[in-house]
């Protein structure tokens, strides 16, 4: 018995089929990883994965394990590396020293400066001639008693902390 209205679901019905044996046709490795996660691939896993965690192979898939050769020289090959990277460590710490040294370098200048500035601004606001700056509209200001002990403190704050 034919049933017309089932027709038009025919050829989805042969596309769902089809798809799923495409899906299967692909190799297919499962195992766990070192954190214990179950991770799913068509490659197969790390050589660092012991085989008792590999959860599914292909079954036409082996594990080739390397070549002697190579697992010989993987084996000296730290033994290599290892001054390798002792050298790397120690330029590393001298490269982070010769920074620290120039950033000291700066702040001192740096402070240095701000002293001999401090010095001089202190020397002028206390020799008593008039002293004029610039407020925040830019217009010019004659600093009056007030104003003159005022930068007077902030001026021996300042060589307080920076000058030795």
């Amino acid at each position: 018995m034919h049933m017309p209205c089932l027709s038009p679901l025919r050829p989805l019905a042969v596309a769902a089929c089809l798809l799923a044996l495409v899906g299967t046709a692909q190799a297919q490795w499962i195992w766990r990883d070192r954190n214990g996660q179950i991770t799913a691939s068509d490659l197969p896993p790390p050589r660092e994965v012991a085989d008792k965690d590999i959860l599914q192979r292909p079954s036409n898939a082996r594990r080739v394990p390397p070549p002697p050769a190579a697992a010989a020289s993987a084996a000296s090959a730290p033994a290599k590396t290892e001054p390798e990277l002792e050298q790397r460590r120690r330029a590393a710490e001298q490269e982070q020293q010769s920074k620290a040294k120039a950033e000291q370098e700066r702040v001192a200048q740096q402070r240095a400066d701000n002293c001999r500035r401090a010095r001089s601004q202190l020397a002028g606001l206390q020799s008593g001639q008039r002293i004029a700056r610039l407020n925040e509209k830019g217009e010019r200001e004659i600093l009056d008693d007030k104003g003159r002990a005022e930068e007077s403190r902030r001026a021996e704050g300042i060589i307080a902390s920076d000058c030795d």
